[in-house]
């Protein structure tokens, strides 16, 4: 008897396309310095501040004014990093974490959680926000410059894919 073997088509695996790490700081220049130290302390890169477009006059904002910081990693740091932030986690998220485009966000509420990081009495205890990103092959004709065009529906990541991705690729459990 013939065996058949089934073969994953490539463009239809998921992959990691970036990590986001993120700290909102406000107007506090204080907590932006101390969250800055902190990102770069985590991934040996020094962060963009995010600046503010509007003016809202309630909360004291205008536009150019930094109110937060942000890194994106790709690759290699983004993958070495990931582990050590869903351990941070204990591996639990819940399916309100992922979205409908399959990237996961949550967020860390001490950064003294991830494994590795130590606390420095310089930066106390601050939390940070985590966006993966994940995509397919062929994800590029959407950010292409000539003839950009919208990835076709059944190529797009739906929640349910992204869990199992998450499961099989860094052992994380969905619970409710």
């Amino acid at each position: 008897m013939e065996q058949k073997t089934i073969t994953m088509n490539r463009m239809r695996a998921i992959r990691v396309e970036k990590l986001t790490l993120n700290v909102g700081a406000g107007k506090d220049q204080s907590l932006m310095q101390k969250a800055e130290r902190l990102i770069e302390q985590l991934t040996g890169i020094k962060p963009v501040k995010t600046r503010t477009q509007k003016r809202i006059p309630g909360w004291g904002l205008r536009p150019g004014l930094p109110i937060g910081l942000k890194l994106t990693l790709r690759g290699k740091q983004a993958q070495e990093l990931i582990p050590r932030l869903l351990a941070a986690k204990g591996l639990t998220l819940k399916p309100s974490n992922v979205d409908a485009a399959g990237n996961i966000s949550f967020g860390i509420p001490e950064y003294i959680d991830i494994e590795g990081a130590k606390y420095d009495p310089e930066i106390g205890i601050i939390g940070l926000q985590v966006c993966i990103t994940l995509e397919r092959r062929g994800y590029r004709v959407k950010r292409r410059r000539i003839k950009a065009a919208a990835v076709g529906k059944h190529h797009r990541i739906k929640p349910e894919e992204a869990m199992q991705f998450m499961q099989e690729q860094f052992k994380v459990r969905f619970e409710r």
